[in-house]
């Protein structure tokens, strides 16, 4: 073998005159072997140089028997028995066998590094460094790690730009080609709550020859969808649909549709729209619908109805969108006032009261405390079912119940003769940690308060001092507006198959990070988001054989991940879609009887999450109906449990008193 070697080789750094003789009589440094003391050790160091497509690499590496004692070992080593040592480990065979190994990574380092366009050079440097310890294969992993590094740094720079290049967000309202066309008007009604905003809109859509109304919740859906069938207004009946992501009732040519905001059909132009609870454009998870909402509502004129702390950003919008806007404020039409003390005790409540509590164990808790007293209670809760939140708010109405006790989901629609909010506590747990509610979600509670022809005024109490007085607060603090820019906009399913395109992606994880971090916002105008509930799941999902569109739906099934028995359901569910299985539900057989409150919940939100599924996926998941029915009957099962809970304290109340 001939090694060329230019570079002169390096002085040698042991400072043993007897191990500079050894190597001179056994002639190891005319083949360029050297001996060095580094780090602890005393290891051999093979120098030569390789030249690859004109570059040329010299290199001083420690070759696999490279290492030869630690220094104390090696001092009492006689001459003879070091001579041995270097005559073992240094020969023609392991040169070569080290001078092959770098020819080899460097044709492979320089090759990998013209495939991405990157200069090798700057990566081999350390196989020349005459102060290296390293076996040769542990430097040879290093650069190759930095070498992978650099080409997955080039390949993300090569996607980002392609993605940029892809999707640009300030075009985001021209993707809605029908509402693009119209020519639009938007009407914003704002008010408080109590300020007959949503009346005065509904008459509106109840009056148009084609309309839909948006809510922010089923029950809101279901509410208004009633309301519009119940209207009159060319003297005979409207023809209504409800669309939501979990239900459809499709009326024969239907000139109406009550729909959850998220459901919004853009291809069908009507002649108005009812967008509810407008300041759900600043939500952090859902916000995105409402910013689809008002930019692609295929609406002649679309009513912009919610609080008037959305002004700004409503008036931001309608500017952009290029839609000539009418603002109107309205005032609350009944007064709403603080009591002049906290209730204190359980006996001060009273019938009319609504007590507000932030989870769904201390709302059961306060029921308990109420109907042992000798009250009959309503009990309203975000995990119940919209039908059973219906059902319980319908008890309060007709006086079949003294006090409802909820939590902040009564601050959105349910429509109660509430004369006075009880607030139990100020205080929230916000998915990390507890902390005071905010005082636009406090005004939204207390406005529930003093519904308007049945009670002259509202009235709001904190059932403590502290409370009394922190919600006393709350209420005169004057809200900040919505911001008027970075309106969200949450990937679609074609957003993504783009960036796939482009990049050649199929991971859902990656899909959706190059959305959010390199979709281009060149004014901050409209802002990429997804929920952490998605990005969080699409780890999973890329661990099983489904398509993008299979994993975004799956990524967006209404199911709360934090409930065992609900995420087993999701998996299982995912699973089947991977092995393409079609998954049935089966009837009830008796087994709902058997649960309690809890699981009979759980089981109504499985077969809403099912009949979701159901919808966007039939083939394989075909029992939409059954799924419906099981709902509904999961939902007559937790009224009647929440029933005879209260008669139940009732009867436990009426014995301690005979």
């Amino acid at each position: 073998m001939t090694v060329s070697i230019t570079q002169q080789f390096p002085p040698a750094t042991t400072d043993d005159s007897d191990d500079d003789a050894l190597i001179a009589e056994l002639g190891f440094a005319d083949q360029q072997v050297r001996l060095v003391k580094m780090e602890g050790r005393v290891f051999l160091q093979f120098s030569g140089e390789v030249d690859e497509g004109g570059l040329n690499v010299p290199y001083h590496l420690v070759p696999a028997q490279g290492v030869l004692a630690k220094p104390g070992k090696w001092r009492k080593m006689d001459p003879d028995a070091r001579r041995a040592l270097l005559r073992e480990r240094v020969t023609p065979r392991a040169i070569d066998e080290l001078h092959q190994s770098v020819r080899v990574f460097v044709r492979d380092i320089c090759g990998e590094c013209e495939d991405h366009n990157l200069d090798a050079a700057t990566f081999l440097g350390p196989l020349f460094e005459v102060d290296t310890s390293e076996p040769a294969s542990y430097l040879f992993e290093r650069i190759a790690q930095r070498v992978a590094h650099a080409v997955e740094r080039a390949q993300e720079e090569r996607h980002a730009e392609r993605t940029r290049a892809s999707i640009n967000l300030a075009e985001y309202p021209d993707s809605f080609e029908v509402a693009r066309r119209l020519p639009r008007k938007f009407i914003a009604l704002l008010g408080p709550t109590n300020s007959g905003k949503t009346h005065r809109a509904m008459e509106a859509l109840a009056k148009a020859k084609s309309g839909v109304y948006l809510a922010p919740l089923r029950l809101l859906a279901l509410e208004n969808f009633e309301r519009l069938q119940s209207a009159r207004p060319h003297g005979k009946p409207l023809a209504v649909s409800l669309v939501t992501g979990e239900e459809r009732r499709i009326a024969d040519d239907a000139t109406h549709v009550a729909s959850t905001v998220e459901m919004l059909d853009t291809r069908t132009p009507v002649e108005v729209a009812v967008i509810d609870e407008i300041q759900m454009l600043a939500d952090r998870d859902r916000g995105a619908a409402w910013t689809a909402a008002v930019c692609g509502a295929p609406a002649s004129v679309v009513y912009l109805v919610g609080a008037p702390e959305a002004r700004r950003a409503i008036e931001a919008l309608a500017e952009r969108l290029a839609c000539p806007l009418e603002v109107h404020v309205l005032k609350r039409m009944a007064p709403l006032s603080m009591e002049p003390a906290a209730v204190r005790k359980l006996r001060n409540l009273k019938r009319g009261d609504a007590v507000i509590c932030f989870s769904r164990r201390e709302v059961l808790m306060w029921r308990d405390m109420i109907t042992e007293m000798g009250l009959s209670v309503a009990t309203v809760y975000g995990n119940l079912a919209p039908e059973v939140r219906r059902a319980q708010a319908e008890r309060f109405r007709e006086g079949k119940a003294d006090i409802v006790v909820g939590t902040d989901a009564l601050a959105m629609g349910l429509n109660m003769p509430i004369e006075r909010i009880v607030m139990t506590t100020s205080v929230k747990y916000n998915g990390v940690e507890e902390e005071e509610i905010s005082a636009s979600l406090a005004r939204q509670i207390a406005g529930r308060a003093g519904r308007y022809g049945v009670h002259e005024e509202g009235k709001v109490a904190g059932y403590d001092d502290e409370t009394h007085e922190v919600m006393r607060a709350l209420l005169k603090e004057k809200l900040a507006p919505l911001n008027a820019t970075g309106f969200s906009v949450a990937p679609s399913v074609e957003h993504l198959h783009r960036i796939a395109a482009v990049t050649g992606e199929t991971s859902l994880v990656r899909l959706l990070r190059r959305f959010v971090h390199n979709i281009d916002v060149p004014d901050g105008f409209f802002y990429p988001r997804i929920t952490e509930e998605q990005s969080e799941r699409a780890v999973w999902l890329d661990t099983l054989p489904l398509s993008v569109a299979e994993k975004f739906m799956l990524s967006l099934v209404p199911v709360s991940t934090r409930v065992p028995s609900l995420q087993r359901a999701w998996e299982m569910w995912a699973q089947s879609l991977a092995k393409k299985k079609i998954c049935k539900l089966h009837e009830d057989s008796g087994q709902m009887a058997w649960q309690n409150l809890q699981e009979v919940e759980d089981s109504c939100r499985l077969y809403s999450a099912y009949a979701w599924l159901a919808y966007r996926a039939p083939e394989f998941f075909p029992s939409v109906a059954l799924a419906q029915e099981l709902a509904r009957s999961a939902s007559e099962r937790v009224d009647s449990i929440l029933q005879s809970q209260n008669a139940a304290a009732r009867k436990r109340h009426d014995k301690k008193f005979r």
